[in-house]
């Protein structure tokens, strides 16, 4: 009885081990699927990120040539601009004959060409501003492009190191859950030797329960038992009185009826030596 107490113990110590280790790889693996849900978030996010990152490189790659075209077609019109400005300027002295003839012409479209040079120089000036912004756009939108490209590298660097921490956050959940599968059987087994132990010790209890039944019971007819020999006991002693004393009783008979047959056989002796005599005498 003993024995199987102590392997009961035994068992529900190893079961509530078992339990133990079960309920800790199940939050192990909850905290497990908990980060690799936050890591497989932080994947969508970031491929989300990453598809914006392209998607806008993309529009600034397709704009990019429509920049650089109107880029062209302004220098282009700007050079065919200039062009035709120096053409003229060179061909308007030249179309007058003579050194007088220029200077006359001079004199009369000297001050016509200070009013024209306000606003030639100001279609250059115009046209430099522009130019100028179309390279600067046009080298904003490079400068764009590589911060785009630096960060499009590095969200695929982020991504692939999500990537595997994802992959080892998988491995990890599928090492607790065999670990918790291994715990829940061991669980499964001690419970069903426990069952086992405690219809046993059932068994065992039900089979003491009888026999302190029976114990109590021969212990109250043990009881009983003793109650009648000690009556039996003092009968005995109580009839071995009275068979003492009828042995001495008779004892005393005894004596007294040797000592009157003596007394009988004296008399009868002496009766017959008296009858004797007499039939002797003459």
């Amino acid at each position: 009885m003993e024995a199987i107490k102590k392997k009961m113990q035994a068992m529900k110590l190893e079961k509530d081990n078992a339990v133990d280790r079960a309920e800790t790889a199940e939050q192990q693996s909850r905290d497990a699927a908990l980060r690799a849900e936050k890591a497989e978030e932080e994947v969508r996010s970031l491929q989300k990120k990453i598809q914006s990152i392209e998607n806008e490189l993309d529009q600034v790659q397709e704009q990019l040539p429509q920049a650089n075209n109107k880029l062209e077609e302004k220098d282009k019109a700007l050079q065919a601009a200039e062009a035709e400005v120096a053409a003229h300027e060179q061909a308007h002295p030249a179309a007058r004959g003579g050194p007088g003839t220029l200077v006359k012409e001079r004199l009369k479209t000297r001050q016509p060409e200070k009013l024209e040079r306000r606003p030639r120089d100001g279609r250059v000036t115009r046209r430099e501003r522009m130019r100028k912004a179309l390279e600067n756009r046009t080298n904003m939108e490079d400068d764009r492009i590589t911060l785009l490209e630096n960060q499009l590298g590095q969200a695929r660097l982020i991504a692939e190191e999500s990537d595997k921490k994802y992959e080892e956050m998988a491995r990890r959940i599928a090492l607790l859950e065999a670990d918790l599968e291994r715990a829940e059987e061991r669980a499964g087994t001690g419970e069903s030797k426990i069952v086992e132990l405690e219809e046993e010790l059932r068994v065992v209890g039900n089979n003491l329960k009888s026999l302190e039944v029976s114990e109590e019971k021969a212990q109250q007819r043990e009881e009983s038992y003793a109650g009648q020999i000690g009556s039996m006991t003092g009968k005995l002693k109580e009839a071995e009185a009275r068979a003492e004393f009828a042995e001495r009783s008779v004892q005393k008979l005894r004596e007294g009826s040797g000592q009157t047959g003596r007394r009988t056989c004296l008399r009868s002796a002496r009766r017959t030596t008296c009858s004797r005599k007499r039939w002797r005498q003459p």
